[in-house]
């Protein structure tokens, strides 16, 4: 079943000037693809995988573009524009993505970034997005480790640290004396599961807990020795801003992660800084 707003397999039916025509099924019939996103040597009888939407004219439109973000998930994006029926968002695709006033949480302001969620309008069939993401989101519950590896996107910087999405079905978030290096809304990236609350709130951790966590840490901090040369003038001594401005970790993780290093023989800590034994 062809799914718009997602990705999908479709053959080559039609091959014309303007484009190809691909084969969208019983319900949705053949399908446009502009010559100008066809790839070479395609040809009838060829497979396409592209995404599906609809253009100003509200026609099926199939394209090998990549959006930010397609139905069911969530993304940070801008505004271009504000007309009389919502907000526009560039999304990556020439038709911009309309956020209706009815789904904004707050009036979108052209050239300010917001996270949304998209979806398909039941009504008219339409890719649409929605500013009110908690509709979207906890509708489930909690069902995580603590320790556990996760895929997060900042969502919001709050008086308590930052807000996030997790697994892009429930909000966590990360407290501001655990975060050791620059956040920004949208930033997608991997996190650790500190804690599930008894009403199902999670905390959040930026490092790996345990030994896991001076692991990834210590490669860091080899990586960084390795693109130096082989050397880097800071030490455990070194202020706590600096190691945090460096490495994006708390004093205290640096200092457990070089000591392993250490004990291994890998690094050797010198009064200027550090230097690789071994690779």
């Amino acid at each position: 079943m062809v799914e718009i707003g997602k990705y999908n397999v479709l053959k080559v039916v039609k091959d014309l000037d303007f484009g190809l025509y691909l084969d969208g099924g019983e319900d949705l019939g053949e399908i446009l693809i502009p010559r100008r996103y066809v790839p070479v040597n395609c040809t009838v009888g060829s497979e396409l995988e592209v995404f599906i939407y609809l253009d100003s004219e509200d026609r099926l439109i199939a394209t090998t573009e990549m959006p930010d973000a397609i139905v069911g998930e969530f993304a940070c994006l801008e505004a271009v524009s504000v007309g009389k029926v919502g907000a526009f968002l560039d999304w990556g695709l020439p038709k911009d993505l309309l956020v209706p006033f009815r789904e904004q949480k707050v009036n979108i302001e052209k050239g300010r970034k917001y996270v949304v969620y998209v979806y398909l309008d039941d009504e008219s069939g339409r890719i649409a997005a929605s500013s009110k993401i908690e509709k979207f989101l906890d509708n489930l519950p909690p069902e995580y480790e603590e320790g556990q590896e996760v895929d997060i996107m900042i969502t919001a910087k709050t008086d308590m640290g930052f807000k996030a999405i997790i697994n892009g079905l429930h909000t966590g978030v990360i407290y501001a004396n655990e975060v050791f290096r620059k956040l920004y809304k949208g930033d997608k990236f991997k996190a650790y599961i500190k804690k599930v609350r008894d009403d199902d709130k999670i905390d959040l951790m930026l490092e790996k807990p345990g030994y896991q966590k001076v692991d990834s840490i210590a490669q860091a901090i080899l990586d960084k020795i390795k693109s130096c040369g082989g050397f880097m003038d800071v030490t455990d001594k070194s202020p706590a801003d600096e190691i945090s401005r460096r490495f994006g970790v708390s004093k205290k993780s640096f200092k457990k992660a070089i000591g392993s290093l250490y004990k291994q023989r890998i690094i050797a800590i010198e009064d200027e800084g550090i230097r690789l034994l071994k690779e």
